[in-house]
């Protein structure tokens, strides 16, 4: 399935530097006039409510939904109770419209991505196995790469190729 057009990916295993680069990113591409949102995908079991929390109460009376909101943000918590993994495509579904969505993770679904590999890590790339890997950030020579390979810290020239890929602001 082809995901919308405003979502791009960052892919690469981890400990290559991912989050840091969203981290960049974000506020990079937001001084630019966008408005961005994330998914990050979390290869284990992960809780953002707390023990002792009203929230957390009713999640664990069995609650399938808890909607906690604020005069600053609102959260919404959703149980799989033992359903399947939603696809990226069911979560993306669940944004607000805004102008560009950024992955983190998801590597192996149908939209474009760049690899942050770093050589250093010992992994293999991930560019031969995946078509919509666009372009590689690294902080090294990634021998026998076909793709353009930016350098990890140049956040503007990665904000560039992100644009340029989707079509956001152009």
């Amino acid at each position: 399935m082809v995901l919308a057009r405003n979502v791009f990916g960052l892919a690469g295993w981890s400990g290559s530097g991912k989050t840091t680069l969203m981290a960049r990113l974000i506020p990079a591409l937001s001084a630019r006039g966008l408005s961005v949102a994330t998914v990050k995908h979390a290869h284990h079991a992960f809780d953002i409510d707390q023990p002792g929390k009203d929230s957390y109460v009713h999640r664990m009376a069995g609650a399938q939904e808890v909607l906690v909101a604020s005069a600053n943000r609102w959260a919404l918590m959703h149980e799989n109770r033992g359903g399947p993994e939603p696809t990226l495509a069911d979560l993306l579904s669940k944004l607000s419209p805004v102008d560009l969505i950024l992955v983190e993770g998801f590597k192996r679904d149908a939209h474009p991505k760049l690899e942050v590999h770093r050589p250093a890590n010992g992994k293999a790339p991930l560019w031969p196995g995946d078509p919509r890997i666009v372009a590689v950030a690294s902080d090294a020579d990634v021998p026998d790469c076909p793709l353009p390979v930016l350098d990890l810290k140049d956040v503007d020239t990665i904000a560039d190729l992100i644009l340029r890929v989707t079509g956001v602001g152009g």
